[in-house]
C-alpha cells in the first residue's frame, strides 16, 4: 500500500493528465470529479451523465449531447469507477476523496455550479410540464430527483446571482412543479401520504425556508404573495421548517414580519416551531423563541391556558409558549432533555413556565425520564440540580423510576 505522501503524487500526476487531454474530455474528466466530490450522495450512472452533459442556462438538453458512462470514465483516467450492483458512480479510493477535499482550487465554485445546473434543469420547459400527480416513476426522468432535492442545499452553501436568477423562476411557479411534490415527499418521508390534504400546496415560502436561504427568502416576503402561516399537506408552516433545520437568520426575518403567528402547532405531530427548535438542538433559534419579543409577561408562574392566545387575536399580540405540548403531550424540554441538548435544556430551564414534571401521554415520561432513558448524562445532572424536579416520578406505562431505568 503507498504512503498517503505516494498516492498524493498519483493523484497529482493522474488529475494533470485529465486537463491535459483533448478538449471536451478535459472537461467532462474533470466535471465527473467535481460531482462526485460534492454531490450530497451517491449519483446514478444516469444522473452524472446528464448533469455534465447540462450548458448552464440553456433552454433544453439534447439527448445526443449525452455522454455514455464508457467516455467519462475515460475521461477521468482510471480515478472513477462504477458500483454494478448499486449502478453508481464513485471515486476508486476513500483517499482520492480526501486530496480532492484538500485541494478545493480544483473545483472553483464547485456548489454554485451544481446548484446552477440543477436549477437549469428544473427550469427545462418540458420538466415544467410535467405534472405532480400521478406519481412517476424516477428512472424515466433521470437528475429530476437529485436536482428537486439539492438545488437549494447547494446554493446555500456558495450562493451565486445566476442562482438566485433561476431561483426566483423556478419558485414562480413551484407550486405546480413537479420538483415541489419530490422536495415535499422527501422531508415528510415517515407521514403516510394518502392521509395529507391535496389542496394545501408545498409553497414557494415553504421551499425557501426549508434550505434556509436568506436572501431569495427576504425577496418572497417583500413580493408578498405567500401567506407566512400557510400550512402545508402535513400542517406545517415555513416557520415551522426554518426552526426545524436551524436557519436561525431566516427564522430572525419570519418573525419580524407583522403577520405572523410563531406558536402555530403543526398538525402531523402537533408541534410548534419552539419544540422543533428545542428537540433538534437548534440553540439560536430557541433563544429567538424565548426573547422578550414573545414571552407573555402574565404567564410568569401561571398556567398558560387559552389566554395569551386570545389575547393575541384581540390586541395582534404574539407569544410563544414555552411549555406547548405536541401530539403527545411531549413539551419542547422533554424533545430537548431526551436528545441531549444540554444547552437548549438550560434555556428553557430558565423559564419560570416551564412545568419540569410534564409527564407525556404516550409512555408517561417527564423530562428526567427522557434524558435518563436516552443516556444523556450531562443533561441529567442539569435536571437534577433543579430543586423542583421529582427524581422519583415513575412513568405511567411501565412504573419505572429514573433510577429503575438508569439501572
Amino acid at each position: 500500500m503507498k504512503s498517503g505522501s505516494d498516492l498524493g503524487g498519483v493523484y497529482g500526476a493522474t488529475l494533470r493528465r485529465i486537463k491535459t487531454q483533448d478538449g471536451e474530455k478535459a472537461r467532462l474528466g474533470m466535471a465527473v470529479l467535481m460531482w462526485i466530490t460534492h454531490s450530497r450522495r451517491l449519483l446514478q450512472v444516469d444522473e452524472i451523465c446528464r448533469a455534465v452533459a447540462i450548458e448552464i442556462g440553456s433552454n433544453n438538453l439534447d439527448n445526443d449531447d449525452i455522454p455514455t458512462i464508457s467516455t467519462l470514465l475515460d475521461c477521468c483516467q482510471g480515478l472513477v469507477t462504477v458500483d454494478k450492483c448499486a449502478s453508481t458512480v464513485r471515486l476508486i479510493h476513500f483517499t482520492l476523496q480526501e486530496y480532492l477535499c484538500a485541494h478545493p482550487d480544483l473545483f472553483d465554485g464547485a456548489h454554485s455550479t451544481i446548484a446552477e445546473t440543477c436549477l437549469t434543469f428544473l427550469n427545462f420547459q418540458h420538466i415544467k410540464e410535467i405534472p405532480a400527480l400521478p406519481p412517476r416513476d424516477p428512472r424515466d426522468t433521470p437528475f429530476l430527483e437529485y436536482s428537486s432535492l439539492y438545488w437549494g442545499t447547494h446554493m446555500r452553501i456558495e450562493p451565486s446571482d445566476r442562482a438566485k436568477t433561476s431561483t426566483l423562476q423556478l419558485l414562480g411557479q413551484f407550486d405546480s412543479h413537479i420538483s415541489a411534490k419530490s422536495l415535499w415527499k422527501s422531508i415528510n418521508s415517515g407521514l403516510r401520504f394518502d392521509n395529507c390534504p391535496s389542496d394545501k400546496p408545498f409553497s414557494a415560502l415553504h421551499c425557501i425556508s426549508y434550505f434556509g436561504i436568506l436572501e431569495v427568502t427576504y425577496t418572497l416576503i417583500k413580493m408578498n404573495r405567500w401567506d407566512v402561516n400557510q400550512r402545508d399537506g402535513a400542517g406545517v408552516t415555513p416557520l415551522i421548517l426554518a426552526a426545524r433545520y436551524g436557519h436561525e437568520e431566516v427564522v430572525r426575518l419570519l418573525l419580524q414580519e407583522k403577520r405572523i403567528q410563531p406558536d402555530l402547532q403543526d398538525t402531523s405531530c402537533g408541534r410548534t416551531a419552539l419544540s422543533w427548535a428545542a428537540g433538534n438542538g437548534h440553540e439560536g433559534v430557541v433563544r429567538l423563541f424565548l426573547g422578550p419579543r414573545f414571552v407573555n409577561p402574565g404567564s410568569i408562574g401561571r398556567r398558560w391556558g387559552k389566554a395569551p392566545q386570545v389575547a393575541g387575536l384581540l390586541f395582534g399580540r404574539r407569544y410563544v409558549n414555552p411549555d406547548s405540548s405536541s401530539q403527545f403531550c411531549t413539551t419542547p424540554l422533554s424533545w430537548a432533555a431526551g436528545n441531549g441538548h444540554e444547552v437548549t435544556v438550560k434555556l428553557l430551564l430558565e423559564r419560570e413556565d416551564v412545568n419540569l414534571n410534564t409527564l407525556d401521554t404516550e409512555y408517561g415520561r417527564t423530562p428526567l425520564l427522557w434524558a435518563v432513558r436516552n443516556s444523556h448524562e450531562g443533561t441529567v445532572k442539569l435536571l437534577l440540580g433543579r430543586k423542583d424536579v421529582n427524581p422519583d416520578t415513575p412513568d405511567t406505562k411501565y412504573g419505572l423510576t429514573p433510577l429503575s431505568q438508569a439501572s
